[in-house]
């Protein structure tokens, strides 16, 4: 693994656990203490939960103790309220990335995982069985020959690079500068998230267009969130922190007013791209999270990165531990590649929304929010932003097939307790919704999961309303095949035993 970013440290803890020995090089010598993330936001946390792991990551909060947030999330200037659906396809843990990163590299190293830092990646080499990386270290140049090699060190990956992958796409011009600061003397937080300035007036909650960026603000208790982009040809050291005066300038440009700020919590500068690698496996050198995508707009990398790594992961430890089906680690570019896809759609789109400014662009963004707030569109786009819209899929002969596990696939409440822990072993889950109410001869499904032993593992937890009798979900959340209710065993029993052989390889014996 190269990079001990969100993305590498999670890829490393997933292969740590199925006792793949694992090796993470980190060209830093020290963990970044900057928050370019504030949080987890999306499908991951479903698939934590799944995992049992979600108390712990929510232990690591400044808020654990607070009830998790309400559903609102920005999208292209605005904001988008999932508060009145039941099922909001989006939910939020707040996490600073450098307590996120703490909780993971402690979660790898517990996991067996060797994280070394100050070990930069300066050349690579394939060869039949084996690649082998060059690396500067604090004593000097030396090799290490591995099975497979992954790129999690970002944007600007030398792994990408030194593996000959074309990274295209678009690199905005726009610096994105965002920070939580205390409410300072002369600022009052409204009920509304907008704030009063003394000397200068309201400043209203949320995003404000004008002909020199994009501003947004928030007030909530004794903190408010500030935001600006603004084109500048200044390039910044990702190393170099912003401060706050820095951060006034930006406001004052863009807003054209003074804005008193506050003590920071947390400040940020990045710049934004649309990209994504024209392939994310050259020979057995992969690419994972910002080395395979950028996305143009906040709160969706970490998510994508990390779904990355646990889908990447899993038919890592299959193929080194000889049981994976043929073509398995093929599938890995097939359908994070797509799922990136759909990413870059809505992140595109939002710059476009965002961005435009006048009657024009007030125009289209008062629209947008009208459209948000029917239901249909308000799921659709909640998808596309917890990474649930993976793209267009040949399910079959059922609909599921091909997208995540999710609370509103097994039609339960959020986080049911029932499923927590229903992926913790690494290993495919046939997972039966019908129980005692299937077909007579389902009791010889015991009989077809003893064909894949210590491959697939066999749950049942019959649920009223489901959407189907029978799942076979993979390690990373990934519905594989699903049987219809009161699908009679005579084509039930013959189409898993297909999926299995599909997705885990010839059966034991």
């Amino acid at each position: 693994m190269v990079g001990a970013g969100p993305t590498g440290l999670m890829l490393a803890g997933e292969l740590g656990r199925e006792g793949i020995r694992t090796l993470v090089l980190e060209r830093r010598t020290e963990p970044s203490q900057a928050a370019k993330a504030g949080g987890l936001a999306g499908q991951i946390l479903q698939l934590l939960h799944y995992r049992g792991e979600l108390p712990r990551f929510r232990a690591a909060s400044p808020m654990a103790d607070a009830p998790e947030p309400p559903p609102r999330f920005p999208f292209g200037g605005l904001h988008l309220d999932f508060t009145h659906l039941d099922d909001s396809p989006m939910r939020a843990l707040l996490l600073p990335q450098p307590q996120l990163e703490a909780l993971l590299a402690e979660r790898a190293t517990e996991r067996g995982v060797d994280v070394r830092r100050g070990h930069e990646v300066i050349g690579l080499r394939q060869a039949e069985g084996a690649v082998t990386v060059e690396v500067k270290g604090p004593d000097g140049r030396h090799e290490v020959t591995v099975d497979y090699v992954v790129g999690c060190d970002g944007g600007r990956s030398r792994v990408r690079d030194l593996a000959g992958i074309p990274f295209p796409g678009t690199a905005f011009p726009q610096i994105e500068r965002l920070a939580s600061v205390t409410v300072p003397d002369g600022v009052t937080v409204l009920e509304d998230g907008s704030l009063q300035v003394a000397g200068v007036g309201r400043v209203p909650f949320g995003y404000t267009a004008t002909e020199r960026g994009v501003f947004a603000c928030n007030g909530m208790g004794e903190t408010m969130g500030v935001y600006t982009a603004e084109v500048e040809q200044t390039e910044y050291d990702d190393d170099s922190p912003m401060g706050v005066a820095e951060l006034s300038a930006s406001v004052k440009r863009v807003l054209g007013v003074d804005l008193p700020l506050g003590e920071p919590r947390r400040m940020t500068r990045f710049g934004y791209s649309a990209k994504q690698a024209d392939r994310y496996r050259e020979g057995r050198v992969f690419l994972a999270g910002d080395a395979a995508h950028l996305f143009p707009s906040g709160g969706v990398a970490v998510n994508a990165g990390m779904l990355d790594a646990a889908n990447l992961a899993w038919k890592l430890a299959a193929t080194v531990q000889g049981w994976a089906a043929p073509g398995l680690l093929d599938t890995y570019d097939d359908e994070r590649r797509a799922a990136a896809e759909r990413t870059l759609l809505h992140t595109r789109a939002q710059v476009a929304l965002r961005s435009g400014h006048g009657p024009g662009g007030d125009a289209l963004r008062a629209l947008f929010q009208e459209l948000a707030t029917d239901e249909q569109a308000l799921r659709r786009l909640g998808a596309l932003m917890a990474g649930l819209d993976v793209g267009a899929v040949d399910p079959g002969p059922h609909p599921l097939v091909g997208t995540y596990l999710h609370d509103r696939a097994l039609k339960v409440d959020h986080l049911d307790p029932r499923f927590a822990g229903l992926l913790r072993n690494g290993r495919p889950v046939l997972l039966d919704l019908a129980g005692p109410a299937g077909p007579a001869a389902r009791a010889e499904l015991q009989d077809v999961a003893d064909e894949w032993t210590g491959r697939v593992h066999m749950v049942s937890e019959p649920i009223d309303g489901r959407t189907a009798d029978l799942l076979l979900i993979m390690p990373d959340g990934r519905i594989a095949w699903a049987a219809a209710t009161d699908e009679p065993d005579e084509t039930t029993l013959p189409s898993l035993r297909e999926a299995l052989a599909t997705w885990c390889g010839a059966p034991v014996g």
